[in-house]
C-alpha cells in the first residue's frame, strides 16, 4: 500500500509537471501568435497611412497644378503651393494613423520625390512596441504612389467597350472611358468649371461587369457598391467626379450640361440624362465621329502661349501625323521655350531638342530648322503614342527613352522625367487644351 501511495504521488507530480509544461507551451504559442498578429496590425496601419497620404496628394494635385490666376487676373483661390500640398498630405496620413490606434509620434512620413515639380509618392514607417512582448520593437513600412493608369485606348483616344451593358465606342477623359455624347457634355462642363477656377477630373467611368465584380468583392455593401450587372457604370453614361472641393460646384451647375446626381449620398456620381437612356439601343448607336460628338473642341486648339510663327507648322504636322497639337505645343515649351537655337549639355539640339542619333533616325538633317524639327517631333510622338497608347507615357518615353517605359508600363521613377511629364500636362491643362489626367493610388512596397 505504501508503494502504491508513493507511485501515485510520483504519478501526480509527473502529471502536474506535464500540465505545467503544456501550459507554458500554450502561453508561448499565445505570445508568438500575439506578436505575429500585432506585427500584422502595424503593417496594415503603415499601408493605410501611406495610401491615405497619397490619396490626399492625388486629390490635391489639380490644385497644385492650377494656374495661380484666373482669366480675369484675380488670384485663383483653388491653387495651392507645394508646401501646403505636402502638409495636407501629411495631415491626412497622420489622421489615418490615429484612426487605426497608432500614436502619430511613432509614424515617420517621407516623400521620396519631394524635390520634383509635383510629388506623388509617400513612404510611411511605423515603429511600435507590441503589447505583452516587453521591449520588443517592430518596424513596418509601406510606400504608396499616385500614378497615371496605363490606358488601353488607341492613339486617337478611343476604344470599343466590352464586357458590360454597352458595346459601342468609348472616348477617354482622364484615362476613363465613356460614351461619346457623355464625353462631349463633360468637355463643355469642364470648360465652364475651369473658367470659374474649378478643376474637374474623372475618377471612374465605364466599368465592365468583371471590374464591378472585383469592386463589389472588395466592398460588399450594396448601399455603396452595386452588385455586378446592376451598376449604371456598365452603360458608359456614369462618371464619378472629383476632387471633393468640386462637389459644391457640381451640385449647382452639372444639370446645365445634362448631368443628374444619381444618389444623394454620392456627391461624386453623375450620369448623363440629356442623351439616350443608359444601356439602350439608341445609346449603342451614338457614333464616335458624326459631327465631332466624341471629339473635344480642345483637341484641335493651341494654347495661347504658342508664338504666332509656330502655330501653323504645329497644326500642319499635328494633322499629318495624327497627334494633338496642344500636346506638341506643351512639349516644345518644355523642351526649348520655342527657341530654335536651343542646345543642352547632353547634346540635344533645336526647338524639339533632338539628339543626333534620333534626328538621323527620323530623317531630320538640321535640328535647328524649326519647321522640320516640329514635323519630326510629331512623327516621333505619333510612334510613341501608337506604342504606349497614352500621352503621359509617350512624353515619358520622349524624355527618358522607350525602354524604361516599356519595362514598367509607367512613368519611370526618374525625378526629371516625372517633372517633365507633369509640367507639360499642367501647362496645356491649365491653358484649357486638355483635361488633367486622373491618378490612381496603389501600394508599391
Amino acid at each position: 500500500m505504501r508503494r502504491i501511495r508513493e507511485e501515485s504521488g510520483q504519478t501526480l507530480i509527473l502529471a502536474l509537471g506535464g500540465s505545467l509544461a503544456l501550459i507554458a507551451a500554450a502561453l508561448a504559442l499565445v505570445a508568438i501568435a500575439g506578436a505575429v498578429t500585432g506585427k500584422g496590425r502595424v503593417q496594415r496601419a503603415a499601408d493605410l497611412v501611406a495610401i491615405s497620404t497619397v490619396r490626399s496628394m492625388r486629390d490635391d494635385l489639380p490644385r497644385l497644378l492650377a494656374p495661380p490666376r484666373l482669366s480675369d487676373g484675380r488670384p485663383n483661390p483653388e491653387q495651392i503651393g507645394k508646401s501646403l500640398y505636402l502638409a495636407r498630405a501629411r495631415r491626412a496620413g497622420l489622421e489615418a494613423a490615429r484612426a487605426n490606434e497608432v500614436d502619430p509620434q511613432r509614424v515617420l512620413l517621407r516623400f521620396p520625390d519631394a524635390a520634383s515639380f509635383a510629388p506623388v509618392r509617400a513612404k510611411a514607417t511605423i515603429v511600435a512596441r507590441l503589447q505583452g512582448s516587453g521591449s520588443h520593437r517592430v518596424e513596418a513600412s509601406a510606400v504608396a504612389e499616385a500614378a497615371a493608369p496605363y490606358s488601353v485606348a488607341s492613339a486617337d483616344n478611343t476604344a470599343m467597350a466590352t464586357g458590360g451593358g454597352y458595346g459601342g465606342p468609348l472616348v477617354y477623359r482622364d484615362g476613363e472611358g465613356m460614351r461619346p455624347d457623355v464625353a462631349a457634355a463633360y468637355d463643355r462642363m469642364v470648360a465652364a468649371a475651369r473658367a470659374e477656377g474649378v478643376v474637374l477630373t474623372v475618377v471612374s467611368g465605364f466599368r465592365s461587369d468583371a471590374e464591378q465584380a472585383q469592386l463589389f468583392a472588395a466592398h460588399p455593401d450594396p448601399t455603396w457598391v452595386a452588385p455586378p450587372g446592376h451598376s449604371l457604370h456598365r452603360c458608359a453614361t456614369e462618371l464619378d467626379l472629383g476632387p471633393a472641393s468640386a462637389y459644391g460646384w457640381l451640385a449647382a451647375n452639372a444639370s446645365r450640361f445634362g448631368f443628374q446626381l444619381r444618389y444623394q449620398w454620392e456627391p461624386w456620381h453623375w450620369g448623363l440624362e440629356s442623351g439616350p437612356a443608359p444601356c439602350s439601343p439608341d445609346g449603342e448607336a451614338v457614333s464616335a465621329g458624326g459631327g465631332g460628338v466624341a471629339i473635344s473642341a480642345s483637341s484641335t486648339s493651341l494654347p495661347a502661349f504658342v508664338p504666332a510663327r509656330y502655330r501653323q507648322p504645329i497644326l500642319h504636322s499635328a494633322a499629318r501625323w495624327h497627334v494633338s497639337p496642344a500636346l506638341m505645343a506643351g512639349q516644345l515649351m518644355a523642351e526649348s521655350g520655342f527657341d530654335p537655337n536651343a542646345g543642352s549639355p547632353a547634346g540635344a539640339q533645336g526647338i524639339a531638342q533632338f539628339m543626333p542619333s534620333t534626328a538621323a533616325a527620323y530623317g531630320l538633317t538640321n535640328p535647328y530648322d524649326p519647321v522640320a524639327a516640329i514635323d519630326a517631333e510629331a512623327h516621333l510622338m505619333s510612334d510613341l503614342l501608337r506604342q504606349f497608347g497614352s500621352p503621359a507615357l509617350a512624353l515619358a518615353a520622349y524624355n527618358a527613352g522607350p525602354a524604361p517605359v516599356e519595362a514598367c508600363h509607367c512613368i519611370p521613377p526618374y525625378p526629371e522625367t516625372q517633372a517633365y511629364v507633369t509640367r507639360i500636362l499642367a501647362s496645356i491643362g491649365s491653358a484649357g487644351a486638355i483635361a488633367m489626367p486622373t491618378l490612381e493610388v496603389r501600394l508599391i512596397e
